[in-house]
């Protein structure tokens, strides 16, 4: 594996929280990345601006997963730039899941986001995630399915009726208080990533499912918030194949779950 490493600012502010939140050491920012050239270079400038303006300490670290598009060029072109950023290069694609596993374990901040290389969730998104930390929960992730989501624009509609026969089946599953388990904007603490991450198998797209499992079994506290959220037209995800693989990897997430042990 490939990486590129910068040394952390001695003197950056800490991550601005709400009044009275305990502050942590910052924030990470992990961006899993396959065949991004059109997009990550705009992802990066836009974080790094939100990072500037909210005078955040912010790590961000790309994970390329054999990418052949030049994506990997474009982030280390940023890496001269005044951002603290890591490119994780894996050589052969592996899938989302894996990705994101490799680079939220990677993470150096006391908070860790995850976010799709596009940015359909605006970075400022991030704002209303940060306050249910202080009211005690662990895990906070964006939801494309709540009151006060703003789809803009929404999915094609076969798209969004397999989305919702897709949530129906799982919610019959698993995480049966969760609407929507994969938006792809997701904020973790530290101590949840690691033990979390650590347990997580699934390589594919429902990755999220089995991390949301086992923060569950595992008693931390999770919390659905309402985003805004912009429909990328260019998404690679092949929705029917993906509808058919659905309900075996969700069964197979079940039984995983089944040996975690409960807290």
């Amino acid at each position: 594996m490939d990486s590129i490493e910068r040394e952390h600012p001695t003197d950056s502010p800490a991550l601005h929280l709400p009044p009275g939140q305990p502050q942590p050491t910052g924030l990470s920012v992990v961006i899993p990345a396959y065949n991004e050239a059109r997009c990550i270079g705009r992802t990066l400038e836009r974080i790094r601006e939100y990072a500037a303006r909210s005078a955040t300490q912010c790590e961000v670290i790309v994970v390329d997963d054999g990418s052949r598009d030049g994506t990997c060029d474009i982030v280390r072109r940023f890496a001269a730039e005044p951002l603290d950023l890591r490119l994780l290069v894996n050589p052969a694609n592996r899938g989302k899941g894996h990705a994101v596993r490799e680079g939220m374990l990677a993470a150096t901040g006391g908070l860790v986001l995850m976010c799709d290389a596009d940015l359909s969730m605006p970075i400022e998104e991030l704002e209303k995630l940060l306050p249910w930390l202080e009211r005690g929960y662990d895990v906070v992730i964006g939801s494309r399915d709540m009151p006060e989501s703003v789809l803009d624009p929404p999915q094609r509609l076969l798209r969004r009726w397999l989305a919702w026969r897709f949530r129906a089946i799982r919610r019959r599953l698993l995480l049966r208080e969760l609407r929507d388990t994969q938006c792809g904007f997701k904020l973790f603490r530290r101590d949840a990533v690691r033990e979390v991450f650590a347990l997580q198998t699934i390589d594919g797209w429902l990755f999220d499912c089995e991390v949301l499992g086992i923060a569950e079994r595992l008693g931390y506290r999770i919390k659905e918030v309402g985003v805004v959220w912009r429909n990328n037209p260019d998404s690679r995800v092949k929705p029917v194949r993906e509808a058919l693989l659905a309900v075996p990897t969700l069964l197979a997430i079940c039984r995983r779950l089944a040996k975690v042990p409960k807290t």
